[in-house]
């Protein structure tokens, strides 16, 4: 080797540990954020020894693509069960002090206690405290559950705003990858920081990558509809302005196409969207339904009936009644009828009624009194009262409980699928959490940086400079001993 060849391959060795020493020192600024990826200064043979020829970036697309899957469906039933955790807080606490099945069986114990005494008054209003608390119970968790679908509904719009920014970060990411790619530049970093926003963009809704040529990806949602295909393509949505138990909310359109909604308590979500669909169209409208039967059962079971020897007249609220004043006919969901649910003016002392008239009967008018003597001792029908409130009875199949059941045993199975579902969404949710936290550290543990490894090989290429610099060191004192051997 010459001494020119010499001073060349130690030049070399130098411009490539300059090289490399740089990409060892953003591995390791870099070695705590998520987003980014290892990257290597891969090198060739050349006249002058090895040349640094590229920087590679590690990457490994199975275990990227699992990540990113695993996000979604983590994403959708953290989510679902959020939505449910505030469903069930509508009925208080580990005991659902708040429960219609709690305050119904409180009202039925006072009715009984009424009944054993029915002379005294102050009983009488104890029951009508009571009752008024169901009303008020129902009322509440009406509006409360209406509200969870509000909550959901503005959640969406706000998801679907991110998502479209998203969606055009992510197409200006793409195009400065595409681009780099065709005029081999280093796109490393766009690399990451696509692969940051597909990240992000899968918590809200599932997505699938297909890679082109040049670098080029597109997406498309679990179930196919485009999501970007050199542009992005737009997410629509329209929020309300108010729910009712009447009222449905709008749709999420993607490129045109309606998104769907999860379903199960494990749900099939991908992403949040499908999630907060599930919410407020399917478990807070099922609840709605059920506390909806439980009013429509109050003002049944407690109407007056006609007296008559030969009945007449229509049966008409007695202590429960709502805001069309007449008693739901056969065993159909009534929409709303817990929102409105009171009980009976005619009732209350403070609004001028009479409390023993639950006794007695006579709301509607002398037709329908039923202690024609007027014995304070009269408990027909209180007795039947406390009776009817756990004697089978017909409720509308569309609720989604038991067709025929007692009013007690529908409010108890109606906080027994809130409480089973919630449970299964929690479980669903803890192993979904286990199965992210797995992809992603597997695919860490690929991609990510190893300050051990970076360290190693930042005492490799000290080495390398000093053997390079005693060249250069060697060559020098060659070179003068030479010039001073011909001077």
């Amino acid at each position: 080797m010459s001494l020119s060849s010499a001073i060349n391959t130690a030049q070399t060795s130098l411009s490539n540990y300059s090289t490399q020493t740089n990409v060892l020192s953003r591995n390791i600024s870099n070695a705590s954020n998520p987003d980014y990826s290892q990257r290597n200064a891969a090198l060739a043979t050349s006249l002058a020894g090895a040349q640094v020829v590229s920087i590679q970036r590690a990457q490994d697309l199975v275990l990227f693509e699992k990540s990113v899957s695993s996000t979604a469906v983590a994403s959708g039933q953290s989510t679902l069960l959020d939505g449910i955790t505030n469903l069930k807080d509508i009925l208080g606490g580990n005991d659902y002090e708040s429960a219609p099945a709690t305050l119904i069986a409180a009202m039925r114990d006072t009715l009984a206690t009424y009944a054993a005494k029915p002379g005294e008054s102050t009983l009488a209003q104890t029951a009508l405290a009571d009752a008024n608390t169901v009303a008020l119970g129902l009322r509440d968790a009406s509006a409360a559950v209406q509200n969870v679908r509000l909550d959901a509904d503005q959640e969406i719009s706000r998801q679907v705003h991110t998502l479209n920014e998203l969606l055009s970060q992510f197409e200006e990411s793409n195009n400065n990858v595409y681009r780099g790619t065709q005029t081999g530049k280093d796109v490393s970093a766009d690399l990451d920081q696509r692969d940051a926003l597909l990240k992000k963009i899968s918590e809200i809704v599932g997505v699938t990558s297909v890679t082109r040529n040049g670098n080029d990806m597109a997406l498309y949602t679990a179930d196919g509809t485009t999501l970007f295909e050199t542009v992005a393509r737009p997410v629509t949505f329209e929020a309300s302005s108010g729910f009712s138990a009447s009222l449905q909310g709008n749709s999420i359109y993607i490129d045109g196409v309606q998104l769907s909604s999860g379903e199960g308590a494990t749900t099939t979500a991908r992403g949040s969207l499908q999630a907060l669909l599930q919410i407020r169209d399917e478990y807070a409208p099922e609840m709605q339904g059920h506390l909806d039967e439980i009013a429509r059962a109050l003002v049944v079971t407690f109407a007056e009936k006609d007296q008559s020897a030969v009945p007449t007249l229509a049966d008409q609220p007695g202590l429960f009644t709502w805001s069309a004043g007449t008693v739901p006919a056969g065993a159909t969901l009534v929409p709303g009828i817990a929102a409105t649910i009171t009980i009976n003016p005619a009732l209350v002392l403070s609004l001028g009624g009479n409390p023993q008239l639950l006794r007695d009967g006579g709301i509607n008018g002398a037709a329908y009194v039923a202690n024609t003597t007027g014995a304070t001792g009269f408990t027909s029908q209180l007795d039947s009262y406390v009776i009817a409130l756990e004697t089978p009875m017909a409720f509308d199949p569309a609720a989604g409980l038991s067709s025929s059941t007692s009013l007690l045993n529908f409010s108890s199975d109606s906080v027994g699928w809130l409480e089973l579902t919630r449970s299964e969404a929690s479980s669903a949710a803890v192993a979904r959490e286990a199965t992210l936290f797995r992809s992603v550290e597997s695919h860490s543990n690929a991609t990510g940086v190893s300050l051990d490894e970076e360290m190693s090989m930042l005492l490799e290429l000290e080495q390398s400079y000093k053997a390079s610099a005693r060249i250069i060191s060697v060559v020098d004192e060659m070179l003068q001993a030479l010039m001073a051997s011909v001077g």
